[in-house]
């Protein structure tokens, strides 16, 4: 008997939730609750390693704790790929977002021991539980929809407000335990998040139908049998070459230090980044205008890296000068520093709807640029918001923390002159045969950019912040005229004509 196809749609008469599939309502709030814990936890992790142990800390100098930052950021978007390959080949997505959930749930708790190990535990649940929820969550948003379901763009509008909705309230509700209450009560919170998302989830699960309930259908119930002995087989194999490494270093056996693993997953990110682009150039096929596509790819891919690993230093550099050099009081009322952590969402809600509004009106009139010249003024943008904090770091004085808040806003900006571009131009530029490996390989330029991120970070306290945040700025705002210089070749090599 053939396997049911992994594609069924939902029923497209269903307007249940604001005109939208029922289904949807259950996964807003999954994402929502997921992004609660993520960013919770985040809004405390560097200041819960650098704090002094008599705080409860961990007291980690800022190298270490920025090389730890970056390698778990970092993860946490790379595992997106292993993730998406799982569910497509062994348990479908929607049961790869309920173990997922459950695992990151479980991650949070581990951290809410107070242990050196079950900190570390708690990362590496997290890393792989968001992996198998993070992507997966988002896969079967799109197939609650039909392939010609005009609602598919706005379904997804409204599940990334839930994005959104949970980090915003996240730094507010954990990072105020964590910072005023205890640094492992924070940490819970974010846990009891997660678990409230998979209570919603397990019981709207019904409302998702067919969409994500099976692997990919490989044509027959003997290649789905061999598909999923060999699937198997690798999880397998991987489950323990993690757990005999983690057993080697935590019993010293395998003598390496958390900022060696880190520095090791930089080539590994490094590795992966250059070979997928050497695979795709090298190899034949590719028509002339495939191939042009690809070099805008290319190009982009690296744009977008370059921003992250300077809009990503949110929770390491920025929220550290946050805590140490900002005056975290308004007429008199003070507040935790991980609160700046839900500026940008704020920010990002408020002005999503304008920047939508933009592109549709100089599209209108023919004048919306391309995706280089957002990209351009999106690297500007990030840029530029570092450059503002070069004046009242040089004071030696705490700032006031409206420069924090700026920063954020011209951050926010930046995003979102970037960040949903990007999304459509890989999904428009992409060959059709290798688009869902494209859109993997647009999450590790994620990754790679919350690396970087992580490691500038280290530099916090061996460099002058003038010095650092110059040197940030300079950084952005040269890729952005790069960038900007070679919009217009690139965009003739994104048309679909040769």
């Amino acid at each position: 008997m053939a396997l049911p196809a992994a594609r069924v749609q939902a029923d497209a008469v269903d307007r249940a939730f604001f005109g939208h599939p029922r289904g949807l309502s259950t996964l807003f709030f999954t994402e929502m609750w997921e992004r609660f814990s993520y960013y919770g936890m985040r809004a405390l992790l560097i200041l819960f390693m650098t704090a002094a142990p008599a705080t409860g800390g961990l007291g980690f100098d800022v190298v270490t704790a920025g090389a730890i930052y970056g390698l778990y950021t970092s993860m946490v978007y790379m595992f997106t790929l292993p993730g998406g390959w799982i569910a497509d080949r062994l348990i479908g997505a929607q049961r790869a977002v309920l173990i997922g959930g459950a695992l990151i749930a479980s991650g949070h708790f581990s951290m809410a021991i107070p242990t050196v190990t079950t900190f570390y535990l708690g990362l590496v649940l997290i890393v792989i539980g968001t992996g198998l929820l993070k992507g997966n969550v988002s896969v079967i948003v799109g197939r609650l929809y039909r392939h010609d379901d005009a609602r598919r763009d706005a379904g997804f509008s409204i599940f990334y407000m839930g994005i959104n909705t949970g980090a915003f309230v996240a730094p507010l509700v954990c990072g105020y335990l964590g910072q005023r209450v205890n640094w492992h009560v924070g940490f819970a919170a974010a846990g009891v998040g997660m678990a409230l998302g998979l209570v919603q989830y397990s019981f709207g699960r019904k409302y998702l139908g067919e969409a994500g309930l099976h692997p990919a259908d490989p044509g027959s119930p003997a290649a789905f049998a061999r598909q999923k002995s060999q699937a198997t087989l690798w999880i397998g194999a991987g489950a323990a070459v993690l757990i005999l490494f983690g057993f080697g270093v935590y019993t010293g056996v395998i003598p390496v230090t958390a900022r060696q693993i880190a520095d090791a997953a930089g080539y590994v990110l490094l590795f992966l980044s250059v070979g997928f682009f050497a695979w795709v150039f090298l190899s034949g096929g590719w028509t002339r205008v495939e191939r042009n596509h690809l070099i805008v790819i290319g190009v982009l891919f690296l744009g977008y890296a370059l921003f992250s690993s300077v809009f990503e230093q949110a929770g390491s550099t920025l929220n550290l000068f946050a805590d140490r050099n900002t005056n975290n009081s308004v007429f008199g009322w003070s507040f935790p520093s991980s609160w700046f952590q839900s500026a940008n969402p704020l920010f990002v809600i408020s002005f999503a709807p304008m920047f939508a509004w933009l592109w549709l009106r100089l599209a209108s009139r023919g004048q919306e640029p391309g995706a280089p010249a957002k990209f351009a003024v999106g690297l500007l943008l990030v840029g530029l918001g570092f450059a503002v904090l070069i004046p009242p770091a040089s004071q030696g004085t705490l700032v006031s923390p409206g420069w924090l808040t700026l920063t954020y806003l011209l951050h926010t900006w930046g995003e979102l002159s970037l960040s949903p571009v990007g999304l459509s131009a890989m999904t428009r530029l992409a060959p059709v045969r290798i688009g869902g490996l494209v859109m993997g390989v647009w999450f590790l330029g994620t990754s790679v950019g919350n690396y970087i991120g992580g490691r500038v970070a280290g530099f916090y306290e061996s460099m002058s912040l003038p010095s650092l945040f110059g040197a940030v700025a300079a950084f952005a705002v040269v890729a952005g005229l790069l960038m900007l210089a070679f919009a217009r070749p690139l965009n003739r090599l994104s048309r679909d004509t040769a």
